[in-house]
């Protein structure tokens, strides 16, 4: 069972007492009849090879409230997209795949860059933008639900508890952040517990007080990659490009939205999916990537709040985070301790070199262009540039959709 703690200045929604699942569902339904729900899946076609995917479908197939689901496909040929289509065929719900490596779709982005607009580059924060600005061409949902396709612990509650809160007009929130515990036989998220967080105090410590950086705090899983949100933030929200996207969704939202608005819901006892290596000697991918577009997502918004971040600062910040994670390891070790959990003290504190490597990186990379952080411009700006772009984009999709290569010959 959780806590009840309320911490930081953001609404915490526990699991408290019995399951309740078949009653959220029941009242999802009911609200779904004036708050209809999309799922946005961000999806490689790798992933469809994975069983993780597999169950998440199985589990879906069973969801009674969801009224669309839109698959936003990176990385396929023409082939896979077919074979993409045929595999999602098998969920109840109006099932739409977008596939952002056809040439539809790559026309529209040329349009887009035509017209100066930021697409920001291919990857999970690209594909999440097209999979809104689809939703908000539709104009038939007023919720939009996200989660990552490689949960291996998948299920109906994860997704119940995520929507709850923005579906159910009585409770009033316009975004909902999901977290829950990353442990298995050892803790996981060390991203979250060894980089984000003591990057976070420390720069509290060194800048003072900050309303950004106390939100940010207050999240119990910042790096958590589900959340829901009100159609209408799909329209204002900026997205970053980059491994940066969670922490400058928190960001957009923080800007964009009453802070009595936004919650966080506890969404599942446990959650497991594919774990990144962490690449110590690789900027290009894995943990340490990750970390060095979070720092700069974090750099550049904290600068837009005004925030003076000079070359002194941040080569204090490396040595206050240093200290802040070694107190972290020491935390967290007599945590599994308790817990009789395994806990690898050494590559532990490999992990924080790593990020320090990082932490080092994107400080180099924000002074020497502040403003080169990749943001995705919002779609209010895009219809803006090109007042066609959703008919075009709803065109793209549904051809895309009837499409069949065989009869072509392919």
């Amino acid at each position: 069972m959780s806590d009840f703690h309320q911490n930081g200045i953001v609404t915490v929604l526990h699991r408290l007492g019995p399951a309740n699942l078949d009653r959220i569902e029941a009242d999802l339904v009911r609200h779904a009849v004036l708050n209809p729900i999309a799922l946005v899946l961000p999806a490689l076609y790798a992933e469809i090879e994975r069983p993780a995917l597999k169950d998440i479908l199985e589990t879906l197939s069973a969801v009674p409230y969801v009224n669309e689901i839109v698959v936003s496909l990176d990385r396929a040929s023409a082939l896979e997209f077919r074979l993409a289509k045929e595999y999602f065929s098998r969920l109840p719900q109006r099932i739409r795949l977008i596939w952002n490596d056809g040439p539809r779709i790559q026309d529209i982005l040329k349009l887009l860059v035509s017209q100066g607009i930021d697409i920001g580059p291919q990857g999970k924060g690209r594909g999440c933008w097209i999979a809104f600005g689809y939703i908000l061409a539709r104009r038939e949902s007023k919720v939009i639900a996200l989660h990552d396709c490689d949960v291996t612990s998948y299920s109906r509650e994860y997704l119940a508890r995520l929507c709850f809160p923005i579906a159910n007009p009585n409770l009033g929130y316009e975004f909902c952040k999901g977290y829950y515990s990353r442990v298995t036989d050892r803790l996981h998220g060390r991203v979250t517990r060894l980089f984000f967080t003591p990057l976070i105090r420390s720069l509290q410590h060194i800048v003072g007080p900050q309303p950004l950086l106390t939100f940010l705090d207050s999240f119990r899983y910042p790096l958590a990659g589900e959340f829901a949100m009100v159609r209408d933030l799909a329209w204002i929200n900026r997205i970053p490009g980059d491994w940066g996207l969670e922490v400058g969704m928190l960001a957009e939202v923080y800007r964009n939205c009453a802070l009595r608005r936004i919650c966080q819901a506890d969404i599942a006892d446990a959650y497991e999916h594919k774990h990144q290596d962490l690449s110590t000697d690789d900027t290009s991918q894995g943990l340490l990537k990750m970390c060095v577009d979070i720092a700069k997502s974090l750099f550049r918004n904290l600068a837009s709040e005004g925030v003076v971040l000079t070359e002194g600062m941040l080569k204090t910040l490396r040595a206050t985070y240093l200290q802040a994670a070694q107190e972290a390891i020491s935390r967290y070790q007599d945590d599994a301790a308790i817990n009789s959990l395994a806990f690898d003290r050494h590559l532990e504190r490999t992990a924080v070199e790593g990020f320090l490597k990082g932490l080092k990186l994107a400080a180099e990379v924000f002074l020497d262009d502040p403003l080169w952080i990749p943001m995705i411009s919002n779609w209010s700006r895009v219809t803006a540039a090109a007042p066609d772009v959703f008919n075009l984009l709803l065109d793209a999709v549904e051809r895309d959709h009837a499409w069949n290569p065989r009869a072509e010959g392919r």
